[in-house]
């Protein structure tokens, strides 16, 4: 039997095959290209990607979705939304302003950058108030134009939905000013909705991700009365209206909605879809996006899984027009898996980045129009490839999996609360007021990159990096001695990535040679694959660690990614539970913390910066997955002396929503970055008391900035009114991997001459 159905994609990798996307912008900010020819070069970057999706036999092809930096920015600039810090006198924002509003300059701050739901992305916040939006230019429409002039392609534009850009703003009160902002942006969607119309479009793809959250019944109402207006005002163009990430909150009113078709996710949350589709059926003539293929994560689709699922909806929507797609834009997984013939084959066989995707969607595809025979090799390959996987040696190591099962049913703590171990750390360490301290990396220069690329090639052997790397420890000791600094670090020059390092030396990770994702702008990284059982091998931190410990006498922190950061920036296995995952990793660096002790490091710093990014993006979840990923950090740490200081980290969040968990983790002092979302963070602690040791970043390295002495004393004032000042530390907001020598110099002399301030003031107090 036959089905009509097309293949489809909803976005595509932004940064080209061997990262050309982030080459040709970085070198425009360092003045090696011209605004054309930095033009000229992504203009070809986007015209090869959509030619790729022809090639491969995509019938729906997304365009507009393409970006200079991030899309979400690039909404905000298409409606003039800049900050009112930037001058911008109307019109299309020049190039020079947008990428000020992402990384800032010298006169104005960068905009906050946050979390694209619980994916690895991050976008740019776009910042309402001061401004009156107004449609600078229509971009879906431009990129819709060039697509069909230059390749002859009819794309499908992509809009962020109104809805979801309003939630993934700030900069207004939502519960007074939202119908304001609605009366304010709704004419200029309508605008862009009706000059594509006029164009010939025929779909447009507008993403309303926002609708797998949470959402209260009342914005539910907010969804139908905007796509109810658009509906009236453009009743000549069809609208897929796209969620992904997760099931659809209210899913018999979203279905409802005044337009032409919905997106489904049926990976990620696909059970609840699935059984909501089951239960309520789906309308009759509408299009139905169903997302079966893993936009997420890299492993080859199950095809004759898959295809009994779509047979499934199929039966279940039989009036509907169905579209093969992702589960979500493949702009979170790599280009290729081409390249990766390093690996193992078990393990190469195994993989499917974007354009192994494409194939897997249009295999699908064609199995339900022209019947499974005429694909039968392709789902036979990937059979093979499925179950040579789940047979490998690596994936079952019987004193993992048995380990895991006994952690599980045990609890993990310290052996005395906080209390307690302050007490004793303050009479071995003998702090001063406020101490400094950094996050743990420093600046990573073309010269580290280049011997770590001589020695990975084999020009230099170890003895040759190991003596260089040490060079360079003795230098950022003495500089942070020099500085002030009382917490050192040793700097991380080893390092490429904090995941990818501790991957690199763990049994149960692989890596790819060719797998980069973007992160946040230009930043790409190569996440480790978790293929197998994760277990302990030899130290990996305690060589570089100890050696910075013997050029100085103030404590150097050994420096360690946690459990669940390593876990969330990882491509994950999907045989197990996520949560048994965290504690293999935990279980093998709790090994690294005992071994770094038992070397004489009495302060270990456990970083946790993606622990909120990991929240399930529908509350009534949270709890579950905050409970392992507290046990799994605990696992890690809590087997050392009371003496022994635990420090971590972790990047901006909603503090005030996980703040139970953060204190639970009960580390004896965390850093986390505040900056860039200036100083909102610090509201939390208005509203909650934290009372174990706590360092809020007082300047954004994200920035090429060097902040003043006074910026950074004015976030401690407000800070140390609602923070006990025993417990404070003054720290940079995260690692200085990414800065400049200079420029991380001159900001760490601040830094420390702030944290001087204040103990002068504090010694003038204690004198009277």
């Amino acid at each position: 039997m036959s089905y009509t159905v097309k293949s489809g994609n909803l976005g595509y990798p932004r940064i080209g095959g061997q990262r050309e996307w982030k080459k040709a912008i970085e070198s425009f900010w360092a003045g090696k290209l011209n605004e054309q020819q930095l033009h000229d070069e992504l203009t070809q970057i986007r015209l090869n990607n959509l030619q790729q999706q022809r090639d491969k036999g995509i019938e729906v092809i997304p365009v507009g979705e393409f970006t200079y930096y991030d899309h979400v920015l690039d909404t905000a600039v298409m409606f003039g939304l800049v900050p009112e810090r930037f001058i911008y006198n109307g019109g299309e924002v020049p190039l020079e302003t947008y990428y000020a509003i992402a990384r800032g300059n010298k006169e104005a701050t960068a905009s906050e950058m946050t979390k694209w739901f619980n994916t690895n992305y991050h976008y740019i916040v776009p910042e309402l108030g001061g401004r009156r939006p107004q449609l600078t230019v229509n971009r879906p429409l431009a990129a819709y134009r060039e697509a069909k002039e230059k390749l002859g392609i009819e794309g499908r534009p992509v809009l962020i939905g109104l809805y979801s850009f309003l939630k993934l703003s700030k900069g207004f009160n939502e519960a007074t000013e939202w119908d304001q902002w609605v009366e304010q942006l709704l004419p200029l969607y309508v605008q862009v909705l009706k000059e594509l119309a006029a164009e010939g479009v025929a779909w447009v793809q507008v993403d309303e991700p926002y609708l797998v959250t949470s959402i209260a019944s009342e914005d539910i109402a907010r969804v139908k009365a905007i796509y109810d207006a658009i509906r009236r005002e453009v009743p000549g163009i069809s609208i897929l209206l796209q969620t992904y990430f997760e099931a659809v909150a209210h899913y018999e009113a979203v279905i409802s909605l005044p337009v032409d078709g919905i997106g489904l996710d049926f990976v990620h949350g696909g059970e609840a879809n699935l059984a909501a589709l089951r239960k309520f059926g789906f309308p009759a003539n509408k299009t139905l996006g169903a997302g079966i293929v893993d936009g997420r994560n890299i492993w080859r689709t199950d095809l004759y899984r898959q295809e009994e699922l779509l047979k499934e909806i199929i039966s279940l929507a039989p009036e509907a027009h169905i579209v093969v797609q992702p589960s979500c834009s493949l702009l979170h997984v790599p280009v290729s898996a081409k390249q990766e013939q390093a690996l193992t084959p078990v393990l190469r066989d195994a993989l499917a980045f974007a354009e192994e995707k494409l194939d897997e969607i249009v295999a699908l595809s064609t199995a339900l129009t022209k019947g499974i025979d005429s694909v039968k090799s392709a789902f036979e390959l990937n059979k093979a490839a499925v179950d040579n996987l789940a047979k490998d040696p690596a994936r079952n190591r019987a004193n993992v999996s048995e380990a895991v099962k006994k952690i599980a049913t045990e609890p993990a703590a310290r052996d005395n609360e906080f209390a307690i171990r302050r007490k004793k750390q303050k009479e071995k360490w003998h702090l001063p007021f406020l101490p400094t301290t950094t996050i743990g990396s420093f600046p990573q220069t073309a010269e580290v990159r280049s011997a770590r690329q001589k020695w990975r090639k084999g020009e230099w052997n170890q003895e040759q990096y190991d003596t260089f790397i040490n060079e360079h420890i003795q230098q950022w000791i003495s500089l942070q001695e020099e500085i002030g600094i009382d917490v050192l670090v040793h700097g991380e020059f080893e390092r490429t990535d904090m995941v990818e390092f501790f991957g690199e030396k763990l049994p149960g990770f692989a890596f790819t040679k060719g797998g980069w994702v973007q992160s946040y702008g230009t930043r790409c990284v190569k996440p480790p694959v978790i293929y197998g059982d994760v277990d302990f091998d030899q130290p990996m931190t305690v060589k570089e660690t100890e050696y910075a410990q013997s050029l100085t006498t103030k404590p150097v922190k050994g420096m360690l990614t946690g459990p669940i950061t390593i876990l969330n920036w990882s491509f994950v296995r999907s045989d197990l539970s996520r949560e048994q995952v965290a504690y293999q990793i935990a279980l093998a660096l709790r090994k690294e913390v005992e071994a770094l002790e038992q070397a004489g490091i009495e302060m270990i710093q456990v970083d946790e910066p993606a622990l909120r990014e990991g929240l399930p993006l529908k509350r009534e979840d949270w709890e579950q997955y905050l409970n392992w990923s507290v046990k799994a950090f605990r696992v890690t740490t809590s087997t050392v002396r009371d003496t022994t200081q635990i420090h971590t980290h972790m990047c901006y969040c909603e503090f005030h929503d996980i703040i139970d968990s953060i204190r639970a983790l009960d580390a004896d002092v965390i850093s986390i970055e505040t900056s860039r979302s200036h100083g909102e963070l610090v509201h939390s602690f208005e509203e909650h008391t934290y009372d174990l040791g706590i360092g809020l970043g007082v300047y954004d390295i994200h920035s090429p900035r060097v902040p003043s002495v006074e910026e950074m004393t004015s976030m401690v004032d407000r800070a140390l009114k609602v923070l006990d000042p025993e417990l404070f530390w003054i720290n940079p907001d995260c690692g200085l991997k990414t800065r400049g020598v200079e420029e991380t110099v001159q900001s760490l002399k601040n830094m420390v001459l702030a944290a001087q301030q204040y103990r002068a003031k504090e010694a003038a107090v204690s004198s009277k």
